[in-house]
């Protein structure tokens, strides 16, 4: 009886339902921001997209006034022309008059036979006049269109104003919208950071304290010998095991990244500078792209999805140690793992 007290009381508290509760109630508020946000961008995608409508009208009405300003620039031009011919037919039938007076004074002075002429110039005098008169007319038409193409020019010239007071104003909200969207890529930018470095501290728990394993900037980093043989771009047994953990916390970090979030796991293989002695490689860029193709082709056996992987073989040329000693060889000799933007 003593033993079996003993042994129910070590027995261990079970701490797994809170942890799952907590767990629930921060993926709930996790969804429900992520909601919000997504809200936000579709309301600001639509306040964009009706403002390049009005912008697009905007501009139309301005093309459409210039348009007529210019019309009635030239019609002004060609009244003035009018005039100023006809301004310059009334001088001249002016000067024919005051010279049919001056004949009229010389033949009043002259005999009975004078008065033909006297008689003929007071017509020539009286058509002179006509003409004046018609003239006259024809001037007084003319500046009111004059008057008239004025008052059209003004109000073209208003709505004109008012148009580009409308446009500046559109310019400004498009601007501040712009502001605002650079605004919400930068804050996704911040949250891939943010889940890259949670990404790479779950993989350090998973993978453990290993020297062969290890993060270097944001890269976390395998050397070569952990999952490939020397020379050759298919997966050890060992290697299959590491990826396995990989390839679980690659599913559950897609489960929480948003899907608006476009993100992809670039996989880069990389060899060290001696020349490869492999009838199968005719270079080291050819096995570093080999054995990124490998990790990437395994990870979607394993359900990662296809579209958040791509492989890149970099061969020698992106050394971590340049040295020409075995240590540096070792470091250089690997296969990095970057959580980044498409």
């Amino acid at each position: 009886m003593p033993a079996v007290r003993s042994r129910r009381a070590q027995r261990p508290i079970d701490y797994w339902p809170g942890f799952v509760d907590a767990l629930t109630t921060m993926l709930l508020v996790i969804t429900f921001l992520l909601s919000v946000f997504m809200l936000a961008q579709f309301f600001l995608a639509r306040e964009v997209t009706g403002k390049d409508t009005v912008l697009t009208k905007l501009n139309k009405q301005i093309a459409e006034l210039t348009a007529q300003l210019a019309l009635a620039q030239t019609n002004r031009a060609d009244a003035q022309n009018q005039l100023a011919a006809l301004s310059a037919t009334l001088a001249s039938e002016q000067k024919k008059n005051a010279a049919l007076q001056g004949e009229m004074a010389a033949a009043g002075a002259g005999a009975g036979s004078a008065d033909q002429r006297v008689v003929a110039a007071e017509q020539a005098l009286q058509a002179e006049k006509q003409v004046s008169a018609q003239a006259l007319a024809q001037v007084e038409i003319l500046n009111q269109q004059i008057g008239a193409l004025r008052k059209q020019l003004a109000a073209i010239e208003d709505a004109l104003a008012a148009s580009e007071a409308r446009d500046k104003q559109s310019q400004a909200k498009i601007a501040d919208l712009g502001s605002r969207l650079n605004i919400a890529l930068a804050q996704k930018v911040q949250e891939l950071a943010r889940y890259r470095s949670d990404f790479f501290g779950r993989l350090r728990q998973i993978l453990g304290d290993r020297p062969d394993i290890r993060t270097v900037g944001d890269r976390f980093v395998f050397q070569s010998e952990v999952l490939f043989d020397t020379g050759k771009a298919v997966l050890n047994p060992a290697g299959e095991s590491e990826l396995d953990k990989l390839a679980s916390a690659v599913i559950e970090l897609n489960k929480e990244i948003p899907p608006e979030i476009p993100w992809v796991l670039r996989v880069d293989g990389h060899t060290d500078k001696r020349p490869i002695q492999s009838p199968e490689f005719h270079s080291n860029w050819d096995l570093s792209a080999a054995r990124a193709i490998a990790v990437v082709q395994y990870l979607i056996s394993k359900g990662v999805p296809a579209d958040r992987l791509v492989a890149a073989g970099f061969g020698e040329f992106q050394p971590i140690d340049p040295g020409d000693n075995e240590a540096a060889y070792a470091k250089n000799r690997r296969i990095e793992l970057k959580l980044t933007e498409k």
